[in-house]
């Protein structure tokens, strides 16, 4: 490998190993979906909390009382059925606040008038040493990371890549 090819990939990998979720946030997202802070969700009673992660994520981990609805498969018909108050306060949540943000532009479409995006994700909720629950309710400290591009972001738990690695 020619050296500035090789110092091009050194500059870009550490450039982009320097990016923490702010940075991501703002590359990835548009803003179409007013965020909440981690603590603000922890101050706040009356809310849903949705998860818009892929089910294998969702069953490492998520947020104690999250409602799982997906984001490849997420449907817009069901939810409406399950949740017929379009004032319902809700806060969409996945790795870092990119797919939420999706998922929470398709609510807002629909009607809902609460949506709210959780900043930096289930990541953020645990860097920041919250809790998160397993399939049986239980305390556990595994987040699935989504990916090693990604898992970069978690700094706190335990990261799963897939059901059996880590």
């Amino acid at each position: 490998m020619k050296p500035i090819n090789l110092f091009l990939l050194l500059f870009l990998q550490l450039s982009f190993g320097q990016k923490t979720i702010p940075d991501v946030i703002e590359q990835f997202n548009k803003n179409s979906v007013p965020y909440i802070t981690v603590e603000e969700l922890k101050g706040t009673d009356d809310v849903t909390l949705l998860d818009a992660r892929e089910p294998e994520e969702f069953k490492v981990s998520h947020l104690d009382n999250a409602i799982y609805v997906g984001y490849k498969k997420f449907n817009a018909e069901k939810f409406l059925i399950s949740f017929p108050n379009k004032n319902t306060p809700l806060v969409v949540y996945c790795s870092l606040g990119v797919r939420s943000e999706n998922i929470g532009e398709k609510l807002l479409k629909l009607g809902y008038t609460n949506v709210r995006n959780l900043y930096g994700g289930i990541f953020e909720w645990k860097n920041k040493d919250n809790p998160v629950v397993n399939m049986n309710g239980e305390e556990t400290e595994e987040v699935h990371a989504f990916s090693k591009m990604w898992g970069k972001y978690l700094l706190k738990g335990t990261k799963i890549y897939n059901k059996n690695k880590k």
